[in-house]
């Protein structure tokens, strides 16, 4: 990988025991991307537009959760870590995580 920051914010949703991604990214000229969990990039002319985006989609900031916030959400902070890889074709696959049953 180069220099340029690719990581972003990640925000996830649940559904059940599934957590799904995403990422928020903040580019230069003040406009905004997100990568979903379908694979695709959608643009926004703001930081503020795409984070509305993404609440509207009950998404939350991970970066912003705390363990009451997780559990409440159906997981713990030590099962759930965004996901990694060095591509976006890569990270594609790893935007739906099934934490299985609860013990």
């Amino acid at each position: 990988m180069s220099g340029e920051r690719t990581d972003g914010q990640w925000w996830l949703a649940t559904l059940g025991r599934t957590v799904v991604w995403a990422r928020l990214r903040v580019r230069e000229a003040g406009t905004a991307e997100i990568f979903d969990s379908d694979g695709n990039t959608l643009a926004y002319d703001s930081e503020d537009t795409a984070r509305a985006a993404l609440m509207d989609a009950e998404f939350v900031a991970f970066d912003g959760l705390d363990a009451d916030d997780a559990l409440a959400r159906g997981f713990s902070l030590d099962e759930v870590q965004p996901p990694r890889a060095d591509s976006d074709e890569a990270l594609r696959p790893l935007m739906f995580r099934d934490l299985g049953k609860n013990a």
